[in-house]
């Protein structure tokens, strides 16, 4: 269990508080310069306009988030390294904020593949860039190559990180084998959505199997992964450890957070209840729901996902059925499990009592208390 002490909560709290006031305007700073043309030659003038628009889209797309990837990074990196140089710290915060670069990137590529207006509560980025320059195409064209030049960034701020820390070959590889990784499940969720609703197992597994590859790969192992190697651990001691601790925890992270789509709040969540079944997306919820519903409601099911879209009185009667099949029951029963898999797994790092309570602490940001 996580620590119950007050004052244990209030330091980490702190911590988590400092590191995240570090890390937020330094995303930013390394957003601006590595968006912005290179010094190789000049931008002519008729063009500069819209280069500038590009940049100040980068920089306010990188804004906001819970920066619960390069909080893991940097607070396990704290945990696991020690006392470490200012210098070696400060590649390992560039090198957190080279994810939170990364997701941007990959944020900006998917609201033009799921055709969204709006991103944290503000105009998406090829959205903004449509209106800032009065064309659909261009703005589109235009979020995509920021999508690419966010891409690229990240990669240069891995770069000047590794080249400061300790493995810097695997750091750049295992930087790089992320992307690839969330590149291929992003192509995954797009087949996931042609998966056959008659098979509900086959769908359930393939929905994990596109968690493990787009979500779990750069939230919760990747960070692990770069945090280890930048301590100093071994390659490949470091990539079973990442792989044990962070695969289900990613795993969890995102059944919890198709969960809370249905059973939390827009206030909380910051999204209506039920975008996920508005979109029709094929989800583990609904592969458990398909299995356990009677015949009836499994035809009810089907007919209201095989539409091209689903009103407010299909939303919800797809929670209702996704409440009296049990599908909400057995979902927390999945991401309990593993969270306890995650939490074993953390058990033999063969820490300090401390550290490990630390590491523990911060994994569990991932998971919501009520669905520990």
């Amino acid at each position: 269990m996580c620590s119950s002490n007050p004052v244990d909560k209030l330091l980490g709290m702190c911590t988590t508080a400092n590191n995240r006031e570090i890390i937020e305007p330094r995303i930013i700073q390394l957003v601006r310069e590595l968006t912005a043309a290179p010094a190789t030659d000049e931008v002519a003038d008729a063009l500069k306009p819209v280069m500038e628009q590009v940049v100040d889209q980068a920089a306010s797309s990188s804004q906001g988030g819970k920066r619960l990837r390069a909080l893991l990074a940097l607070d396990a990196f704290d945990i696991l390294a020690g006392d470490v140089t200012p210098d070696r710290r400060d590649a390992m915060i560039d090198l957190a904020c080279a994810i939170e670069v990364f997701q941007t990137a990959a944020l900006v590529h998917d609201d033009i593949i799921d055709e969204s207006d709006l991103r944290r509560g503000k105009p998406s980025a090829h959205h903004a860039l449509e209106q800032a320059v009065h064309s659909g195409a261009i703005g589109r064209g235009l979020g995509l190559m920021l999508g690419d030049i966010l891409a690229t960034a990240c990669i240069e701020i891995t770069r000047r990180s590794a080249s400061r820390l300790p493995n810097t070959d695997a750091l750049n590889e295992a930087f790089l084998t992320m992307q690839r990784e969330v590149e291929i499940g992003q192509v995954l969720d797009l087949a996931v959505e042609m998966t056959p609703l008659s098979n509900p197992e086959a769908l359930a597994n393939a929905s994990l199997n596109v968690f493990r590859w787009k979500t779990a790969s750069y939230t919760t192992i990747a960070p692990l992964l770069l945090a280890l190697l930048a301590a100093g651990e071994s390659p490949d001691q470091a990539r079973h450890c990442a792989l044990a601790v962070g695969r289900p925890l990613g795993l969890a992270f995102q059944l919890a957070d198709d969960l809370l789509d249905v059973v939390g709040s827009s206030r909380n969540t910051g999204k209506p209840v039920g975008g996920d079944i508005r979109e029709g997306k094929r989800t583990v919820l609904l592969a458990d729901a398909l299995s356990a519903a009677d015949t009836a409601d499994k035809a009810d099911l089907i007919a209201i996902f095989e539409e091209d879209c689903r009103n407010d009185n299909q939303v919800a009667r797809t929670i209702e059925l996704f409440t009296s099949t049990g599908a909400l029951d057995r979902s927390r029963e999945r991401i309990a499990a593993l969270w306890g898999e995650s939490r074993k797994a953390i058990a033999g790092l063969e820490l300090n009592s401390e550290a490990q309570r630390r590491l523990t602490e911060a994994c569990a940001r991932f998971v919501p208390e009520s669905l520990r």
